[in-house]
């Protein structure tokens, strides 16, 4: 059985987002912002977004294009995305922009009909990012149909047809819709969702006397522990219940949203139950800081370390592009970094090239610290390329994720 899938739809024109084509709906100028409704649809328990650009100008469409860039970039939710599509670098700008998949208008009336464009981009970019959008406002992928649907009183008839997926409409894209409240009512009606389903009953846990747990925090995208805390069963519950990570304050003795007083919410991502069933380990999209003194994590105080300890790859990675980054915002000389910059990116592009012909002549060695060392010149020039255009490893990594 499938997973059924809840889209809020947005609309964008000169004037901003609204919530149905007509543009009665406004979320208001204060709170306008696509990126700011684009996490809060993400924090409420949305599967995904779609957007349709229906502004009639270049300059409009290049802004929904910069938005869409920046959401992608600080969200986790697929976006699909469509609208003035006339030709197939259009369909390009919005997959380059990282968009999961590109939404094409059946009804279109440009220079070529939504369906040669859709199968002219199916064949170019893959029947998996590209969808086509019927006259009713269904969605059709190439597993099945996101459906349009009127109010709410359908939602569960609609989700439990065979070919339907996910499910769109005015309702589900106003930012009060109870996005969890509607997934457990689909659980009850054995409709599988996107929901955190625990695979260990609470009652199977180890708990103190005080019926506490303890919660190892990590960013789930860098692993990064970031705090430690207790649950009980109630907070256990409301965390599966919210998406929010709620604890129980010892203190206090009451239960408590992390960043309720802050702003700085946990929205859990997945949670883990350790060999013993005493601790648990949650991973988390972090807002601002995790620790009460401002620090990013609880434990920013190091007591000791061993030089030449073996680093996370992803950290050495970054570890290496801030220094890159600094050479690019404060020159120093006599630095290498600092000269490809000054010397610019047709240099830098010179220099990635032969270090790719060095990689290519390596390979043909059979000693492989030849390329290995060729293959680690190619990395930092390519990285030096990318801070130069403004791309992050974290750009790099959505990509090859979204593949």
């Amino acid at each position: 059985m499938s997973v059924k899938s809840f889209y809020p739809t947005l609309y964008f024109n000169a004037n901003g987002l609204f919530s149905d084509k007509e543009c009665e709906h406004n979320y208001g100028s204060e709170n306008n912002d696509p990126v700011t409704i684009a996490e809060r649809f993400e924090e409420a328990g949305a599967d995904g977004i779609i957007f349709y650009d229906i502004s009639k100008d270049d300059i409009s469409h290049e802004r929904f294009i910069n938005d869409l860039r920046k959401i992608t970039k600080q969200t986790d939710i697929d976006i699909l995305a469509g609208g003035h599509i006339n030709r197939l670098e259009d369909v390009k700008k919005y997959l380059y922009a990282g968009v999961f998949i590109c939404v094409i208008d059946k009804g279109s009336k440009d220079s070529l009909t939504g369906e040669d464009i859709f199968e002219s981009a199916c064949e170019r970019f893959g029947v998996e990012k590209i969808a086509l959008k019927e006259e009713n406002g269904s969605i059709v992928l190439q597993d099945g149909i996101i459906k349009n649907t009127e109010s709410e009183d359908v939602i569960i008839e609609t989700l439990n047809e065979p070919l339907t997926v996910g499910i769109t409409g005015t309702d589900i894209s106003d930012t009060s819709f109870d996005f969890y409240k509607w997934k457990s009512e689909c659980l009850k009606k054995n409709i599988d969702v996107n929901m955190f389903v625990p695979s260990v009953d609470f009652s199977e846990f180890i708990c103190n006397d005080q019926g506490l747990i303890p919660v190892i925090v990590q960013d789930h995208k860098t692993d990064e522990v970031l705090m430690l805390a207790w649950m009980n069963e109630d907070s256990f519950k409301k965390t599966i219940e919210t998406g929010m990570m709620t604890y129980f304050s010892r203190s206090r003795n009451e239960l408590w949203v992390k960043g309720e007083t802050s702003g700085h919410f946990q929205y859990v991502r997945s949670m883990s139950l350790d060999c013993d069933n005493d601790t648990l380990l949650a991973k988390v999209k972090q807002v601002g800081a995790a620790c009460h003194t401002g620090n990013r994590s609880c434990f920013y105080r190091e007591l000791f370390s061993k030089k030449g300890s073996a680093k996370n790859p992803f950290k050495v990675f970054s570890e290496l592009m801030d220094v890159i980054n600094d050479r690019k915002d404060n020159p120093k000389e006599g630095s290498y970094t600092t000269y490809l910059f000054e010397q610019g990116i047709d240099k830098i592009l010179k220099k990635c090239g032969e270090e790719a012909a060095e990689v290519i002549i390596a390979a043909k060695n059979p000693d492989p610290e030849e390329i290995k060392y060729e293959l680690a010149d190619f990395i930092y020039h390519a990285m030096v390329l990318m801070s130069l255009k403004g791309v992050t490893w974290e750009d790099v990594v959505r990509e090859l994720a979204n593949r």
